[in-house]
């Protein structure tokens, strides 16, 4: 549940109900793969070959940094602008790109409220981060950030989710709960609930265009659109 490198930009953040996740950047990754092992990052590279042509990509919340390093190393021409709260996590992921840290302008800031440096993304990449949003947050992060895009824009998105069945009501919710208890008492976050971030990106005008899900819908990979009409891209 949060990412990037070069000397970060620190940003004032304008609230105080941010999660602390500078003490689990070391821990991350063991924490994930002792939980769920190589399940979340199958769902952050499932449509990793489909950004392949992006150039310049927005990646919000990237943990330690290692899906923004896999995306760099297969993408040998992509820039990257990465956003997170937590400047440890952003030393992180400096360290995980190695070589190709100087395609990353990383920016120390809560991502509700940071102004973006670009007019011309064409990827936002958002893994196990929406989760920390209300749903309300989430369409207003859409709604600012579509002005942002190119035309034809991808948002590449891993998150929980609880499906609507037994799966979803006996094991997939108390999962989740759990998590959310965890992560409260570790990092402070509020939230305790997953948001509906995909009636969130429907409403600010972005099309689902692929989606795959993971361990009978616990995990869940998408892929969206933002197809911004020429007339309105400067």
């Amino acid at each position: 549940m949060t990412a990037a490198p070069s000397p970060a930009k620190a940003v004032r953040a304008r609230t105080t109900d941010i999660p602390d996740f500078d003490g689990l950047a070391h821990l991350y990754r063991w924490m994930e793969y002792a939980t769920f092992g190589p399940w979340l990052w199958r769902c952050r590279c499932a449509f990793l070959t489909e950004l392949n042509e992006r150039r310049h990509a927005l990646i919000l919340g990237d943990g330690d940094g290692r899906f923004t390093a896999r995306l760099l190393a297969a993408n040998s021409v992509l820039c990257v602008d990465a956003v997170d709260v937590s400047s440890s996590m952003l030393r992180m992921l400096a360290a995980h790109a190695g070589a190709e840290v100087g395609r990353v302008h990383a920016y120390c800031a809560d991502a509700r409220h940071w102004q973006t440096a670009s007019l011309s993304y064409d990827l936002i990449a958002t893994h196990f981060f929406l989760d920390c949003l209300t749903g309300v947050e989430v369409r207003n992060l859409a709604e600012r950030l579509r002005g942002s895009l190119a035309p034809g824009a991808l948002w590449a998105i891993s998150e929980f989710a609880v499906p609507q069945n037994w799966y979803g009501r006996h094991v997939a919710k108390p999962i989740v709960s759990a998590l959310y208890a965890a992560f409260g008492l570790l990092t402070g976050l509020k939230m305790r609930t997953l948001p509906d971030h995909a009636a969130a990106l429907r409403d600010t005008g972005f099309v689902l265009k692929k989606r795959k899900v993971w361990l009978r819908g616990l995990l869940i990979s998408e892929l969206w659109l933002y197809d911004r009409p020429a007339k309105d891209h400067p």
